[in-house]
């Protein structure tokens, strides 16, 4: 069985993706009512035994609306005018949202203000007061 790599220790087996090929909108010409050319990428995130925890878990989040509540990933690939280019692009784009999971992202390093940026800070703020105070009736002496 094919396996796709995504990084040198994740591959997904091609078992695990279902494509299915409908009727494309846009370009095409008289072709479009015809063929079959857009292909819709069905990939089973909360199922696959390919993917550890951690990415399984990234993943739900990156897909946003393209997941379905089963936990189904949907790709719509129809930016091209054949069957073979789209399906190769809906692939791509799987690849790349799976690669951006298997990331993890940088644990932020909680940090202070500097002395100078609450000095700045506080003086803007005094100058903005200042301005309103300004804006106000005149006082009689």
């Amino acid at each position: 069985m094919a396996s796709i790599p995504i990084t040198p220790d994740i591959s997904i087996e091609e078992s695990e993706i279902e494509e299915r090929f409908v009727q494309a909108s846009g370009p095409g010409g008289q072709n479009v009512n015809k063929v079959a050319t857009a292909v819709q990428l069905r990939f089973d995130v909360a199922r696959s035994s390919s993917l550890p925890g951690y990415v399984r878990a990234r993943l739900k989040t990156l897909a946003g609306r393209r997941l379905t509540s089963d936990g189904i990933l949907v790709i719509d690939a129809r930016r091209h005018r054949t069957q073979e280019r789209n399906r190769e692009d809906a692939r791509e784009r799987l690849v790349e949202l799976i690669r951006a999971a298997a990331q993890r992202p940088t644990r932020r390093i909680a940090t202070r203000p500097t002395l100078a940026s609450k000095k700045r800070r506080l003086d803007a703020k005094t100058a903005r007061a200042k301005v309103k105070k300004a804006r106000g009736k005149p006082q009689l002496d």
